[in-house]
């Protein structure tokens, strides 16, 4: 199959990312990925895989674990999602001694393996597919099943694995894990996940599925971290906390981590935002954690790692004059810590760094409109309300309502881009946020 091929096939398999109207607990079907998996010799299982749920800083969170353990001198597997500009984004690998560090979104896979991949699974897609009683393969599905598979092929060393929705039914779960990861747990996609922290924690902790498995959180709230502390329980797992048995603290000199083995003073983080601090002191204890089973990560990598890691469109600034700031804040948590950044780093004792704020803001449907907009309207000086080319996008005029400062509508992240740059001085700030479709498009624009 040539490339442009595979792109259209994998483009025409149901995609979920883009549809918001379906059921859950109804299409979701691990048992359907877990049987395709059988059927290509298992190859998750030849894995060991560091697996990450949350409701933010998953992405995050997995890049810095990605990055110190490249850092180690490990060949390391990264599967993410969504991808913000080229689906080969969510699978990667990070090559130790590479020359293409710091590149946005290195080692992607390459686009004549990924065809020859694909190639080889086609045929057995569409034969699952007939037969399936859990019904037909997903896009999602599929491009686990492909990260699985190259993954094996490279034999890498470590496969750190990023959940797509929820944890429990997501395709990532049909592999077991060396460590579970879990990020700060908040509402979202609540329509499918639950309308309550304790019911979106049980999804989440899902990935907590094996006997002695061992977990590290992130700080939670009491609901979240009674459900986590019950599977734990369940599975006789043992868990290590952000907050408790992993402290951290931010100073001038930089973020001070004291682990589960060790201190660290003064480390550098390459992501913008104190948020990315407690995403730091979790991917710690992550790669901490893999000594119970006899890797010793030391902290020259770790310095190098937090310091080298590269994760585009969150709080990423792609612009100088006028500054364009990039971030998918989806939900509303994210939208407060977005705020929280732009004033921690964009202005100095209170004073803006910046003349105004153009807000270029689009959002999916099934978000927490009212929970996304209310921050982001205190920072704005100007709107720019706009739509990803995706169905899941709500129509900008339903966005209006929601600001007070002047505010203007565009049907398109291009047609939102053009106009930002000819409203914007060189003293401006533009922030591009809302959703991951909408920072991709304009990414793609070149803005």
């Amino acid at each position: 199959m040539t490339y442009p091929q595979v792109c259209a096939y994998l483009n025409s398999l149901a995609n979920y990312e883009k549809n918001i109207n379906y059921s859950y607990p109804q299409t979701f079907k691990l048992e359907r990925v877990r049987d395709f998996l059988e059927g290509l010799g298992a190859p998750q299982k030849s894995l060991r895989i560091i697996h990450v749920a949350g409701s933010k800083g998953k992405g995050s969170t997995c890049a810095m674990v990605a990055y110190v353990l490249r850092a180690a001198g490990f060949r390391v597997g990264l599967y993410t999602s969504p991808h913000l500009q080229d689906f080969r984004e969510r699978i990667r690998v990070l090559e130790p001694l590479s020359r293409t560090a710091g590149r946005d979104f290195e080692g992607m896979i390459p686009k004549g393996t990924l065809a020859d991949l694909v190639g080889q699974i086609k045929p057995g897609i569409a034969r699952f597919n007939r037969r399936s009683p859990y019904g037909q393969l997903s896009f999602f599905e599929v491009y686990t099943v492909l990260a699985f598979l190259y993954f094996k092929q490279k034999r890498i060393d470590f496969a750190v694995m990023e959940t797509g929705l929820g944890g429990r039914l997501d395709a990532t779960n049909a592999a077991d894990s060396l460590i579970c990861g879990i990020t700060p747990l908040s509402l979202e996609h609540v329509d499918k996940l639950g309308n309550t922290l304790a019911k979106i924690a049980a999804e989440k902790a899902g990935i907590i599925k094996r006997k002695g498995a061992l977990v590290i959180s992130a700080h939670q709230e009491k609901p979240a971290r009674r459900v986590i502390l019950s599977r734990c329980k369940k599975f006789s797992a043992r868990l290590y906390e952000v907050g408790r048995q992993i402290k951290y603290s931010v100073a001038k000199g930089g973020l001070t981590v004291k682990g589960l083995s060790n201190e660290y003073r003064d480390l550098k983080i390459n992501l913008i935002g104190k948020h990315q601090a407690a995403n730091a002191a979790l991917a710690t204890g992550i790669v901490e954690a893999l000594g119970f089973y006899g890797w010793e990560i030391k902290e020259v990598a770790l310095r190098r790692g937090l310091a080298q890691t590269v994760w585009p469109g969150r709080c990423e600034r792609i612009k100088q004059h006028p500054l364009v700031i990039l971030d998918g804040a989806q939900n509303a948590a994210s939208a407060q810590v977005l705020k929280k950044a732009i004033s921690d780093n964009f202005s100095v004792s209170a004073v803006k760094k910046y003349r105004k704020l153009i807000l270029v803001l689009g959002i999916s449907a099934d978000k927490d409109i009212a929970g996304i907009c209310k921050p982001l309207s205190s920072l704005a000086d100007t709107v720019i309300l706009t739509r990803a080319a995706t169905p899941r996008a709500i129509a900008p005029q339903k966005l209006a309502g929601y600001f007070r400062q002047k505010t203007y509508l565009t049907q398109s992240v291009r047609e939102a881009g053009d106009l930002a740059a000819k409203l914007a001085a060189k003293e401006d700030l533009i922030l591009v946020t809302g959703s991951l479709f909408v920072v991709g498009e304009y990414r793609d624009a070149g803005k």
